[in-house]
Parts: structure tokens; sequence; C-alpha cells
């Protein structure tokens, strides 16, 4: 497809008493971007936090992001369904899911018109993830290849690491998805500096998602500052200030715009400048840095 439609949610985390409450929520928020012609829609990364409040709050959060995990299947076949039945991909924030040993993972599933589903994993633990949560990363770096174009997914953290969109734009990646989900205004800023910095250094679209609302019994997402945004490289064919849209923080929304793909494969070779083809050059001096004593 050389034109595509996205939605990104500033996703309202709110409690609730029972699984059918979570699900209506987000299915209703998946018609809406089917209603308006998306063919992506993104969720924030930990949204599914909600599902914490099923449970007794008051028991160490290490236990209950455990519980959380089983709501993994749950899930899958929840975002599966709505995915086909709206036909429509989706990038399904994140869900903790474990392995046969117990582990715990922080992933980002995405799904197609089809059914079918990948995982993206988060690949840097923020502290409270490693420290309080006791999540392990992941180790995989995905480029999807799908009807809408190839796209890679940056959980929050991990897209304040360049070289991990810098890989995926290298793989032919023209889109990056961000699902964030931040506590305060100076944990937002920077991922949204760093995303808006990904979209620069690698002439591609950039489409961030958070979390907005409160969980005032849940350690670590009590509090939620939000702003969802789909972000542009800096040059003449693209908006003019490098954002697209924006909602307006910590409100509940959804943002949509229209991205021409081949707007992105013209500026990466007519491009006022190639950062992405000259980043080749900048690996080689990256390899024979040196330092000097004055």
């Amino acid at each position: 497809m050389k034109r595509i439609r996205v939605a990104s949610l500033q996703y309202y985390i709110r409690p609730v008493s029972v699984f059918q409450e979570f699900e209506d929520q987000v299915a209703s928020l998946v018609e809406t971007a089917a209603d308006y012609g998306c063919h992506l829609l993104v969720f924030p990364e930990y949204f599914t936090a909600q599902l914490l409040t099923l449970n007794d709050t008051r028991r160490p959060i290490r236990n209950q992001i455990r519980e959380l995990a089983d709501h993994a299947p749950r899930f899958r076949e929840l975002m599966a369904g709505l995915a086909r039945s709206n036909g429509l991909h989706i990038v399904a924030g994140t869900v903790p899911t474990k392995d046969e040993s117990g582990r715990v993972y922080n992933d980002s599933m995405v799904f197609s018109p089809s059914g079918a589903h990948g995982v993206q994993g988060k690949l840097h633990m923020t502290r409270f993830e490693r420290e309080e949560w006791d999540i392990s990363p992941r180790s995989d770096l995905k480029v999807f290849d799908s009807e809408i174009g190839k796209f890679s997914v940056a959980v929050c953290y991990d897209v304040e690491f360049p070289e991990i969109t810098r890989a995926a734009a290298q793989e032919g990646a023209d889109l990056l998805v961000v699902p964030s989900c931040t506590d305060d205004r100076l944990g937002f800023l920077r991922v949204r500096y760093c995303a808006q910095a990904r979209a620069i250094e690698n002439q591609m679209y950039v489409v961030q998602s958070g979390t907005v609302g409160s969980l005032p019994m849940v350690p670590a997402v009590h509090l939620n500052w939000g702003q969802a945004s789909i972000l542009t490289p800096s040059d003449f064919p693209f908006a003019r200030d490098g954002i697209l849209a924006e909602g307006v923080p910590n409100q509940e929304s959804m943002v949509i715009g229209d991205l021409n793909l081949e707007t992105i494969q013209e500026s990466r070779t007519f491009g006022t400048v190639l950062p992405l083809l000259d980043s080749k050059r900048t690996r080689a001096l990256a390899e024979s840095v040196s330092v000097e004593p004055l």
C-alpha cells in the first residue's frame, strides 16, 4: 500500500471488576478506528495493567505482574479476533508474558487482519521493571513485513537507543511504532524527544501511543502522563514541525493521520539531507574512534 491511515491512542486506564469491562473498552476503540478507515491502530505499553484491579492490589507488585501474565492467552485471542473482524492491523501495546521457566517478559503483540500475530519483546528494562517487577529483557529485534509496509516496534524505553531503530530502518522499515507508559512529564519527554529524533535520523514515520488516567491502587502505574503523536521526518514534503498529529496531553483520545509511504522512499533518495544513507559512514567512523590526550 502506498498510503495508509494510522490511529494512536491516549488510552485511559481505569479499574475494572471483570475481564468483560476491559474487553468492551478495547473493542469499542478498535471499532472506532475501523469506522474511520484506519489500517493500523496502536495501543500503549502496559495498558493491560487495568487487569491488575481484578485481584488484590495490596499484594507485592512482583506477584501481581505474574498473575497479569496469566491473562496473556485470553488477551491474544481477544486482539486476534478484533483485528480479523474489523479488518485492520493492531499493535496491541504490551502485556506481561511468561516462559516455561517462569521468567516474565514485557511483550508487544502485533496482529494482522488475517488474525495472524507476531511479537516484539521489550529489549531494555527500566529500573522499576528490573528492580521491582523482576521482568527480563528479550533479545530479538523484528521488522514486520505486512500489507501496510515494513514496520518495527520499539517499546517505550527502547526508543532511547538509536541503534535499534537504525537497524530496523536499514532492513527497510518505513514506520516505527512506540507503545509507551510514562508516569510523569519528564519520562514522557524522554520518550517523545527520542521518538522525534528517530523519525529525523532514519527518515521514517513514528507513531507513539501513551497511557493516561490513573490506577491509584497499583504501584508504578498509579500516575500516567501521556500524549499520542504521529511524527515525521523534518523536510519539505512532511509536516512543518515534524508533527503530523498529536493529542491534548492526558485526555482520553485517538489521534489519526494519513501516511504516504512513497514520500518516505523519495526522501531517502532526494531529501535535503540523507541521514539514513550517510549512516554508512557513521558506522565506519565509530569503529575507528580514538582517544587523544590534550
